[in-house]
């Protein structure tokens, strides 16, 4: 007797088996503000290195209106962070966040952090 061997659109049958695709099903990147019901729109992160090894270190994620506040956390919490010995991590920079970029592929923005920076200094 034969063996059944299932299909479906999102898989492929390996001896019997559905596999599972690459890439997980879309599902929404919600602000991290406490209560915030937006979808995230910025990624706030410092670019982190142990001397081998370069990676975007996420300290939020937030829509356009918590953006202020997310970002002012995050350079405070990076300021209070204890580095290894060969460790580096640069000051928290924004960036959009789009559904599917790596990290690599994020557009910073100066123009944002640069503003954000400046209204957070009182004037004298």
């Amino acid at each position: 007797m034969g063996r059944c061997v299932a299909t479906c659109e999102r898989g492929s049958p390996i001896n019997g088996l559905i596999t599972i695709p690459h890439m997980m099903p879309p599902y929404p990147v919600m602000c991290y503000a406490a209560g915030c019901p937006h979808l995230a729109a910025f990624k706030i992160a410092a670019r982190w290195s142990d001397g081998l090894t370069v990676e975007l270190k996420t300290y939020s994620l937030a829509c356009e209106k918590c953006l202020p506040q997310l970002f002012a956390r995050s350079v405070s919490k990076q300021a209070e962070c204890r580095l290894a010995p060969g460790e580096t991590l640069e000051s928290p920079g924004i960036y959009d966040l789009h559904r599917g970029d790596r990290d690599h592929q994020l557009a910073r923005r100066p123009d944002l952090e640069q503003s954000l920076t400046t209204a957070s200094i009182p004037s004298a």
